[in-house]
């Protein structure tokens, strides 16, 4: 029987507000010192930043792991864990679930299948370095995870839960030893990177006159909260209930979904549930069809679903899951990998800002900026980082860099899906997945320059 005021009632209770009470201090910092606040670090970036130098005091002076203590239900570390992995998936729902009116031109789907083409290209090239890296640490480092450099487009190109999703399959799968850590270090690498990058890039383009940075008065919300013909805000049931609501039955088909597949392929059961974002956005996508198909034939009168409040969803479990991801990387497990992770972090912020950069110029000619820093920022850390970049020079999102980061999604997942079955090989052949990245990435490039490419060879 359970006691009330047992720690085993009361441990997630405390974590969350832990986490959460961690944003608000982070919040905090951004506001109130200026090198933060010119930063451009995200707010939860610096509230785990804050947890992980809590739990090292705590480490020193007791000795033992801070979220793994009884206050915290006796294994902290693992639900953060959890949260992370849920938290992903869940924020990938709820931007899944948004409705859009907009109809698409022949121009527009183009940059936006280039922009998808681009994620997964910027991914490839990210897993190429990185493997190279870390395949070369091996003759240097002994028993050192070859593979490991594939954790580099997972913490960079998709962020803290798909990098701790991977480091858990290496981790527990191929006996990479604080893989779970690694994958999460590299992650928070990738928010400096974008933090980094994005500052000096706004800094050089502003004196050269290039781009003008927006003030605070010019960042506006430019978001319609309500649209024509939806449930009300308050009426027997809270219209956000109502979205999460939907949050969650998406979430349930999905793991029925995943549960099917790991009775079909119990070998690759980790896999499978390690793609828990991407049969998340798959379920969002079937719940959004039924809800269309009942709307249209009268069994439900209004729209449920409300864009406003899907994003507001989004941006808090992504939040939440940024801040957990990084407050569970154990700093012990990284004694021995703190050069590999640096070299790591410094050649994936260069590879990154040069091939967007000549993507951007290349493809994006009447939108070059926007683009280069929405697509950096996202590719550095996750779309909500793109987007902060975005704002200094868009603010009224005008032009369509910020719609391209929501769209590209559907190509992005069509080609990345196979360089993700790709990253278990690594651990087994890695030089073999190196060779294959790099064919891969030629392949890619040379759909994304497709019209420069056939347009030279009709003219010869």
């Amino acid at each position: 029987m359970e006691n009330f005021w047992d720690y085993s009632v009361w441990g997630i209770i405390i974590l969350f507000g832990v986490l959460l009470g961690s944003l608000l201090v982070g919040n905090i910092l951004k506001k109130g010192l200026p090198f933060l606040r010119n930063s451009l670090i995200p707010t939860s970036v610096l509230g785990g930043g804050v947890l992980i130098i809590v739990a090292a005091v705590y480490k020193a002076i007791t000795g033992e792991v801070m979220f793994d203590s009884e206050v915290f239900g006796g294994n902290g570390t693992a639900t953060l864990e959890t949260i992370t992995y849920h938290t992903l998936a869940l924020g990938f729902i709820a931007s899944a679930l948004k409705t859009s009116d907009n109809k698409l031109t022949k121009k527009r789907s183009g940059e936006i299948f280039n922009t998808g083409v681009t994620t997964v290209a910027t991914y490839l090239l990210q897993g190429i370095f990185g493997l190279v890296i870390t395949i070369i640490a091996t003759y240097f480092i002994t028993d050192f995870f070859a593979a490991a450099g594939v954790l580099l487009p997972f913490g960079y190109g998709q962020g803290t839960g798909q990098a701790m999703n991977y480091g858990n399959i290496y981790e527990t799968e191929y006996g990479f030893i604080g893989g779970k850590s690694f994958g999460l270090t590299v992650a928070a690498l990738g928010f400096i990177s974008a933090a980094i990058g994005g500052v000096i890039h706004l800094n050089v383009m502003r004196k050269r006159g290039t781009i003008k940075i927006n003030g605070d008065k010019d960042k506006l919300n430019t978001e319609v909260i309500e649209s024509e013909n939806e449930i009300p805000m308050q009426e027997s049931i809270d219209k956000m209930t109502v979205q999460i609501a939907l949050i969650f039955v998406a979430y349930i088909v999905a793991y029925l979904i995943m549960y099917g597949l790991g009775l079909l392929l119990p070998g690759m059961k980790a896999t499978v549930y390690g793609f828990n974002f991407l049969l998340g956005v798959l379920s969002a996508t079937l719940v959004k069809t039924i809800v269309k198909l009942l709307r249209k034939g009268s069994v439900i009168k209004k729209e449920y679903t409300n864009n406003f409040l899907l994003t507001r969803a989004s941006n808090f479990f992504f939040d939440v899951m940024v801040v957990a991801g990084i407050a569970a990387i154990r700093l012990d497990y990284l004694e021995s990998y703190w050069g590999i992770l640096l070299i790591l972090g410094v050649v994936g912020l260069i590879v990154t800002y040069i091939y967007n950069r000549i993507v951007a110029k290349t493809l994006f000619g009447e939108y070059v900026e926007e683009q280069f820093l929405a697509m950096y920022g996202m590719l550095t850390g996750t779309a909500s980082t793109g987007i902060i970049l975005l704002r200094e020079i868009d603010g009224e999102f005008k032009t369509p860099a910020a719609d391209n980061l929501v769209y590209q999604n559907f190509p992005a997942i069509a080609f990345g899906f196979p360089m993700m079955l790709l990253a278990t090989l690594a651990p087994k052949k890695p030089v073999l997945t190196l060779i294959i990245f790099v064919l891969f990435f030629i392949t890619l490039n040379i759909i994304l320059f497709r019209s420069f490419i056939f347009k030279r060879r009709s003219k010869k």
